[in-house]
């Protein structure tokens, strides 16, 4: 446990900014998984899947989460599942 206040009150940030990077991490994951997973069934709604999914993955890349690059490719896949079925 830290005893310095400073190192107190960082290690209380690192936490809600962890808690936040986290939930924000796992809400990309879980739409990109939803779109596959619809992908693979066959369902009727991909277009408001993938839009759910790219803005995810936008909002994950313009909080620093993942780079753009990973980001870029990431949404190319997706549009290749898209553009495929």
């Amino acid at each position: 446990m830290p005893i310095i206040e400073s190192s107190i009150q960082r290690a209380r940030l690192n936490k809600v900014q962890r808690e936040r990077n986290v939930h924000q991490l796992s809400t990309y994951r879980t739409s990109v998984k939803k779109f596959r997973k619809a992908v693979a069934t066959g369902a009727d709604n991909l277009d408001e899947l993938f839009a759910a999914a790219t803005s995810a993955i936008d909002r994950a890349a313009s909080k620093g989460l993942i780079s753009k690059n990973k980001a870029a490719r990431d949404k190319s896949r997706l549009a290749a599942l898209l553009n495929d079925k």
